[in-house]
């Protein structure tokens, strides 16, 4: 196979250059090779993706509709169910286009970063940017961003299952290439990159894939369960209204029309377009705020969030971390200093310095690819922030250079440490309960580290052990530890203060009624002092180690689910067994993550929510929230996005469903009156509701900017339930319905006319006008009251959504437009009513209002007479043992 092309081949004449490439050089490469990207994949051809608007299930029914209408002899109906369709299918086609656009741009503003070495110095750089020749540093975590070739002595184990399907790790050495597209799970090596963009084996594969299908989310579910069931009802009562039409003695041509028009009337063509539109709109706001969505219809099951899992560092906290204290076997040092910057006052004894100074020097070794740098007029960290500030800590301290061991053991996980070999022995830096059992018994030790963690502060053990003759197979020294061999040279603690507003954020959490739970990697104490300080826990607190998880899920399930909870020392597979263990309880689960074996977790969890400031590119991909800026409140302010956007579709909903009682009633009450009593309005006026004078508003409904009172109680449970069905059948519905048949009627009997009688065309067209403009006015009026499912107008106002306010101008000026500019009265049977008319459907507005009002004060006096619920631990009730609130 071609590896690139000659100047891939070319560069292995300069590989072992330690230094890398020169900046020019790279440069000049770039130009020459242009950015590493990928060709864009194959997109669905537009053409395509418009005929599938025109054949999804609605469209099937109205294109049968139209084609039963031609064959009825009614060729104008059937070309406006055509038009209909068309014009739905092209606003449906360019609303998801807008919408995939507006997604790849939001995938866009989260960068992938490679770190490299050039002129010497180790940096971040844009993937982008990479070019052959680049030494690459690879860490687990990282994302490989071009076909690269092993030229350094340690091996790594990458996940290659995105290009094998092998789920287990494969290791790589000197030599030996690694792909692009694959992820670091373990170890730490430097590579030279031999391709990149369209050179790699990825852009193989790519070019011959095709397109995978997403899974349907839980709001798609649920939206095609109500298309189908609201679908299933039109057919069922059209073609009863056929029959019953029949049964009552009027030819089949009429009852033709009439059960077209009942089943028209009963589909809600925009419901598809308009969900689309309200999804995009709400990704783009939680991008302003910070919250990156991967998939769209995410945003969906955001709203439904019943339980949140949130890390500490970072997350609550501002990740801006400064080691301020020192316990050390020959006393305390304290520290003073400000963020990353190198200087600071150091108190302490002499010999507590110098030993706190030996024991940077050997964490330094322990964190080799961290550091700072000076940017924007302030020092920032580079790589892991903790790494960074043992690295500052060594500067402070005054070790001469920045050491460096021959042998480096990143930090693994699971045994919670890192380890560095040279010359001066092995250097172990880690978790206290995890190197403290390793080194010689050292008095003081257990209770300075419950001191500096029940302060609040993260603590880290450094220890070492001197060089002996121990070697492996190939000469290198033996980098392990017995227990008792290391000996402790100190504790490091590091403040790392809780971010300004998320003591708020906590609040509106809890006041959107989602439990939410601590889950961190950290010390108890310090977790529980951190919780306590933002007002996660209170005073009696769950706590309970990773260790000591009960065995059995329906235990673990009934200790979690609960308010002030808080689970520390946690491993990455714990994440996933809580995510599930909840899930099992009925809990819509957000999990965040940043590591990169957080991925599973992240996967399995409803939401998985990854860090994009700090995490690693492992848990970017698995998630499906990205967080700009690693902060906790920028989860609540997603969640609230979600449920605004969840609501707004039940206002649609809502909308939609009035409209079909106000258009389907004429028709219901011609055939109970044997036809006695003519349709008040046309088959084709019910199209021109739906498709023209409605479908602005309910989209305006669909974008309905968040409130904080959507983050007032527990979530909605479902997209229609008994609120939004009474609202619509039971108030709204046949208000409109009362209103525009009660005008009609009282317009036909002061023209004269009989029930039973026979009617003019002039009356009748009049008097279907003014049933079409009650309608339109009371859908007006009912676009304000679908605003709020609990307040009335006055309290809602008309203002807030200036959407809505542009949309019910557009509507007033269709319905003047239907009304009079020829030919359209002529083509859909109503002109222009006079004053008494416009009268008569004016009282439409007050009537739904007043209707809405009444709606909803009854509710909330029956929501203050009812008692509250008492809440009790679910688990408990269902036969589980009581679980100790500390394990």
């Amino acid at each position: 196979m071609d590896d690139g092309g000659p100047r891939q081949r070319d560069e292995a004449a300069r590989r072992g250059r330690s230094a890398g490439l020169s900046g020019d050089e790279a440069r000049e490469r770039l130009r020459a090779d242009g950015p590493n990207r990928l060709p864009p994949p194959p997109g669905p051809h537009p053409v395509r993706e418009l005929l599938r608007q025109m054949v999804h299930f609605f469209a099937v029914m109205l294109w049968c509709a139209a084609g039963l209408a031609w064959l009825g002899g009614m060729p104008v109906l059937a070309a406006a169910i055509a038009t209909v369709v068309l014009l739905n299918g092209v606003f449906s086609f360019v609303q998801e286009h807008a919408a995939d656009q507006a997604a790849a741009r939001l995938r866009d503003m989260l960068p992938l970063r490679a770190t490299v070495r050039r002129d010497g110095a180790t940096m971040q750089v844009d993937a982008s940017e990479l070019v052959v020749g680049d030494l690459v540093v690879l860490t687990a975590g990282d994302r490989v961003c071009a076909d690269v070739e092993v030229i350094d002595t340690s091996e790594v184990a990458v996940d290659e299952s995105l290009l094998t399907g092998e789920s287990r790790p494969a290791r790589h050495g000197r030599g030996e290439r690694v792909l692009a597209g694959t992820y670091v799970v373990q170890g730490r090596t430097e590579a030279e990159v031999v391709a990149v963009a369209g050179g790699t084996r990825i852009a193989e594969i790519a070019a011959v894939m095709e397109r995978a299908a997403r899974p349907r989310s839980p709001l798609t579910r649920a939206l095609h369960r109500v298309i189908r069931v609201v679908a299933t009802v039109a057919l069922c009562l059209g073609a009863g209204a056929f029959l019953v039409s029949l049964v009552l003695g009027r030819p089949p041509g009429e009852s033709y029309l009439f059960a077209i028009g009942v089943t028209v009337a009963l589909v809600p063509e925009g419901l598809l377009p308009t969900v689309t539109l309200s999804l995009s709109r709400a990704a783009q706001r939680m991008a302003h705020r910070h919250a990156l969505v991967r998939r769209l219809d995410a945003v969906g099951t955001l709203g439904c969030t019943t339980y949140i899992c949130t890390d500490k560092t970072g997350t609550l906290t501002q990740n801006q971390m400064s080691v301020v204290q020192a316990w050390t076997p020959a006393g305390p040092v304290g520290l003073h200093g400000t963020g990353y910057a190198p200087t600071a006052e150091v108190h302490g004894e002499p010999a507590a310095v110098a030993a706190a100074r030996r024991a940077a020097s050997s964490a330094a070794r322990c964190v080799p690819d961290a550091g700072t740098t000076f940017q924007g007029g302030r020092w920032t960290a580079v790589g892991d922030p903790m790494d960074a500030a043992l690295q500052v800590l060594a500067g402070r301290l005054g070790v001469p250079e920045r050491p460096r061991a021959d042998e480096h053991t990143p930090f693994d996980p699971r045994l919670r440490r890192s380890s560095a070999w040279d010359a001066d022995g092995l250097h172990v830096l880690g978790a206290p309960d995890a190197v403290l059992p390793l080194c010689a018994p050292c008095p003081g030790a257990e209770s300075a580290l419950d001191q500096l963690a029940g302060a609040g502060l993260r603590v880290v053990a450094v220890a070492c052990r001197p060089p002996y003759a121990g070697t492996e197979p190939g000469g290198h020294p033996v980098p392990s530890a017995a227990a008792g061999s290391l000996t402790l040279l100190a504790l490091l603690a590091l403040s790392d203060p809780p971010r300004d507003d998320v003591a708020e954020a906590v609040a509106l959490v809890r006041q959107a009624g989602i439990r939410l739970a601590m889950v961190t990697g950290d010390h108890p104490a310090t977790a529980v002092a951190v919780a306590r300080e933002v007002g996660l826990v209170g005073d009696s607190p769950t706590v309970v180690s990773g260790t000591a998880l009960p065995a059995d899920d329906a235990v673990l399930g009934a200790l979690l689910d609960r308010d002030e909870v808080v689970v520390a020392r946690v491993a990455p597979e714990d994440k996933l067994r809580i995510a599930r263990v909840l899930q099992e309880r009925g809990h819509v689960v957000a999990m965040t993550g940043d590591g990169v074996n957080d991925g599973p977790a992240l996967r399995a969890a409803d939401i998985g929510i990854a860090m994009g400031a700090s995490g690693s590119d492992v848990a970017r991909e698995a998630a499906d929230i990205v967080l700009l800026d690693d902060h906790f409140g920028s989860i609540v302010a997603a969640v609230e996005l979600g449920r605004s956007t969840f609501g707004n579709i039940r206002r649609f909903l809502t909308y939609h469903l009035t409209d079909n009682v106000a258009e389907l009633a004429p028709f219901v009450v011609w055939a109970l009156s044997g036809g006695r009593i003519p349709l008040a309005i046309t088959v084709l006026q019910v199209l021109a509701l739906d498709i023209g004078t409605d479908l602005l508003p309910a989209l305006a409904l669909g974008a309905e900017p968040p409130n904080r009172r959507s983050m007032q109680g527990r979530r909605l449970e479902t997209l229609v339930d008994r609120t939004v069905l009474r609202r619509a059948f039971g108030v709204l519905g046949p208000t409109e319905a009362a209103v525009s048949v009660g005008a009609f009627l009282v317009v036909l009997t002061a023209g004269g006319w009989a029930l039973g009688g026979a009617v003019s065309s002039s009356l009748l067209s009049e008097a279907s006008g003014v049933a079409f403009s009650a309608i339109v006015l009371a859908q007006l009026a009912n676009a304000y009251a679908c605003r709020s499912e609990s307040r009335w107008v006055g309290v809602t106002g008309v203002r807030g959504n200036p959407l809505l306010a542009w949309a019910v101008v557009v509507e007033l000026v269709l319905l003047g437009a239907f009304l009079v500019v020829p030919p359209l009265p002529a083509l859909l049977g109503g002109t222009f009513p006079g004053f008494g008319g416009w009268l008569l459907a004016a009282t439409a507005v007050p009537a739904v209002l007043a209707a809405d009002t009444t709606d909803k004060a009854f509710r909330a006096r029956r929501r203050t007479a009812v008692p509250p619920r008492v809440a009790v631990v679910a688990g408990v009730s269902a036969g589980i043992p009581p679980v100790p609130r500390h394990v």
